[in-house]
C-alpha cells in the first residue's frame, strides 16, 4: 500500500496561519513552512521580489501549494551543492 501523507502537513492552529494570503485554505501545506529554496536566490522558481535589496517572499506560494513536496524536492540537490560549497 502506497501512502502520499508525508508530502502534505497543515497546522491550522498556528498564530501565523495561512502565513500567505490564499483563496484555498484547505490546502494550504505547512510542510515547508521555512522555504529551503530561499537560498538559491534568483534560482528558486518561486514568486518573489526584492524590496530593498531583500528577498521578499510574501507573495510567493510555492512551498505551500499542491505538487509543492516534488517541485521542492527536485531541487535539492542545488540546496544541498550550495550548503556544501566552502
Amino acid at each position: 500500500m502506497s501512502t502520499e501523507n508525508y508530502k502534505f502537513f497543515q497546522n491550522n492552529k498556528c498564530e501565523y496561519f495561512p502565513c500567505h494570503k490564499t483563496n484555498d485554505e484547505e490546502n494550504f501545506n505547512c510542510l515547508f513552512c521555512y522555504c529551503p529554496l530561499y537560498m538559491l536566490k534568483d534560482e528558486c522558481g518561486g514568486n518573489y521580489i526584492k524590496n530593498h535589496g531583500i528577498k521578499d517572499c510574501s507573495n510567493c506560494l510555492v512551498p505551500h501549494s499542491s505538487g509543492s513536496y516534488e517541485r521542492i524536492m527536485a531541487k535539492m540537490k542545488e540546496v544541498i551543492k550550495k550548503g556544501s560549497d566552502f
